[in-house]
C-alpha cells in the first residue's frame, strides 16, 4: 500500500491569513543547555500557532451566521475566553473512510487552475465521473493550487483571488451527504481577483448550513500527479476543547 501525506510542511514564513496568528518555531533548549549525569542531554522546541495555519480542519463553531452557528446554536451562548462549549473542534471525530479525489485542474487540462475560477456543480460531476459519491464520504477539490504554497505572498491571491468552489459547489457537495471535503487554498473558497476574504459564502454554506467540515491549505498534487481518484482517507484533528480549528496531518491510503 501507499501512503500519500496531504499535509503541507509548517516553518516560519510559510503562506498563511493574516486574519490568524503566525506560526513560530523555536528551539528553546539545545543539546548541551542541560546535560545529565550520565552525558545524555535533550533539545525541546515551542510552538505558537492559530489554528486555522498551515493544513488544518475548521470546527463548526469557526463561522456564524446572523449571531447562530450549526442547528441555530446562538454563539454569544457558547462562547467565551475558554473557547467553545458547543461544536468546538474536540467534537469532531476522527475520520476514517473513503476519500474521493475529484481533480478539476486535470478535468481542463491544467496543473493549475487560473486564479479566480469557480468550482462549479458541473465541475465536480464531471470530474467524479463514473465513481459514485455516497453519503458519508470524504471529497477532496483538487485546483493545482497546492502547487503554488512555496509562491509565499501569491498563494493568498491577494490581488489575482484563488479558484475554489463557489455556492453553487458547495451545494452539490451538500446534496451527496459527503461528511467532510477540502481543498488546497487558505479558504475553502473561490476568492475573486482583488476581493480578500470579505465574504465567504461557501464556509456559510457547508459549516453553518449543512454542518460539514472543511479542511484547508492541503497538498494534493502528489495524488493529482498519481492519477488518484479513491482512497482510504485518515482525519484526526488534535482535540483542542473548545477550539475553532485544529492543525491536522490527513493521509491517503491507497492499496
Amino acid at each position: 500500500m501507499k501512503v500519500f501525506d496531504l499535509a503541507q510542511p509548517m516553518r516560519r514564513g510559510m503562506p498563511q491569513s493574516p486574519n490568524h496568528p503566525a506560526y513560530q518555531h523555536a528551539l528553546v533548549r539545545r543539546h548541551g543547555d542541560m546535560v545529565r549525569a550520565g552525558g545524555g542531554s535533550a533539545a525541546s522546541d515551542i510552538l505558537v500557532l492559530g489554528t486555522h495555519v498551515g493544513t488544518h480542519v475548521d470546527a463548526l463553531a469557526h463561522v456564524s451566521q446572523d449571531g447562530l452557528l450549526h442547528g441555530g446554536v446562538v454563539a454569544a451562548d457558547v462562547q467565551s475566553d475558554a473557547g467553545f462549549a458547543r461544536l468546538g473542534i474536540d467534537e469532531f471525530p476522527p475520520y476514517v473512510g473513503r476519500g474521493i479525489f475529484l481533480d478539476v485542474a486535470a478535468l481542463h487540462g491544467a496543473e493549475i487552475l487560473p486564479a479566480g475560477y469557480e468550482v462549479t456543480a458541473g465541475d465536480l460531476e464531471a470530474a467524479a465521473g463514473d465513481l459514485e459519491i455516497n453519503p458519508g464520504d470524504a471529497v477532496l477539490v483538487g485546483t493545482g493550487w497546492s502547487r503554488r504554497f512555496g509562491a509565499g505572498a501569491d498563494f493568498l491571491g491577494t490581488t489575482d483571488g484563488v479558484p475554489g468552489p463557489g455556492p453553487e459547489a458547495a451545494r452539490w457537495l451538500v446534496g451527496r451527504g459527503v461528511a467532510v471535503t477540502g481543498a488546497e487554498t487558505i479558504a475553502y473558497e473561490r476568492i475573486a481577483p482583488g476581493a480578500g476574504h470579505a465574504n465567504l459564502p461557501v464556509h456559510r454554506i457547508l459549516l453553518v448550513e449543512a454542518g460539514i467540515n472543511i479542511v484547508e491549505t492541503m497538498l494534493l498534487s502528489e495524488l493529482a500527479d498519481a492519477g488518484i481518484k479513491e482512497f482510504q482517507f485518515i482525519l484526526a484533528p488534535l482535540r483542542l476543547v473548545g477550539a475553532t480549528g485544529s492543525p491536522v496531518r490527513p493521509l491517503a491510503v491507497v492499496p
